[in-house]
């Protein structure tokens, strides 16, 4: 099947990555993202600049795509910082672009999504929209509403041809993540995937559709822990606190 898509967040390292992943599988790509010059042109795709925060840039991908029949809704902002400094316009952009955006855009598209005889809405979170993690709080809030939005859409679309599909990598090397982050990941061994990775993982999720893939070994293990026995999570965490939090000062200078 081909699909006729639309990605937002084209622009980022995922984006990017998953634009060139998907556009052999399309009849029509629309990528998007907020920086016309930092998309990518590729046959068979076209490029729309718009911030989907705000209506006007919503309207405009509408406009573009009246007969898309697969949504990936991959924007996303991040912002490494403790709680209790953490600026409440940083809060309120990581909610704007990480959820409002894309419960926002999907009501635009559901239209026509709804009238295809067979269509998809994948949703990327985050291996952190099952864990909460220190000096990520606002940004696994957000990640834990983008699923259970999926969850629920998911199952208030399971009578017509609309799959809802919610992808979760855990940490990937891109730009989203900050020094103090990788810096972090670094000191504790957590591994990281490329985007091409999460490309990869994503166009195999459109093709034999699950409703929720987790990326990642132990990551994908120990958000499935933090389900069942968050008791155990929180011991293991509490054991790294002291490096988080002098990462996070760090962050903070």
């Amino acid at each position: 099947m081909k699909w006729r898509a639309v990605l937002t967040g084209a622009s980022g390292g995922i984006g990017r990555a998953v634009a060139a992943a998907l556009a052999p599988h399309c009849d029509d790509l629309v990528l998007v993202g907020r920086d016309a010059g930092r998309l990518p042109r590729m046959p068979g795709c076209r490029a729309v600049a718009a911030d989907i925060t705000t209506p006007e840039g919503l309207d405009a991908v509408a406009r573009a795509a009246p007969g898309a029949n697969l949504l990936v809704n991959n924007a996303g902002v991040s912002d490494f910082s403790a709680f209790a400094i953490q600026d409440e316009a940083a809060m309120e952009r990581i909610f704007a672009t990480n959820v409002l955006a894309p419960m926002r855009l999907t009501r635009r598209l559901l239209p026509s999504l709804l009238g295809q005889p067979s269509a998809a809405i994948v949703n990327v979170g985050s291996i952190l929209g099952y864990l909460g993690y220190p000096g990520c709080a606002a940004y696994c809030a957000s990640k834990f509403a983008l699923r259970g939005f999926s969850e629920a859409l998911r199952r208030e679309l399971a009578d017509t041809s609309v799959r809802v599909m919610y992808l979760a990598p855990r940490t990937t090397r891109t730009a989203l993540n900050g020094a103090a982050l990788d810096a972090l990941n670094a000191e504790l061994g957590n591994a990281s995937d490329t985007p091409e990775v999460v490309a990869a993982a994503l166009v195999c999720l459109v093709a034999r559709p699950e409703a929720e893939k987790r990326l990642g070994m132990p990551e994908s293990l120990f958000a499935r822990i933090n389900q069942l026995a968050p008791a155990i999570v929180d011991r293991a965490l509490r054991r790294q606190l002291p490096r988080i939090q002098r990462h996070l000062a760090r962050e903070a200078t």
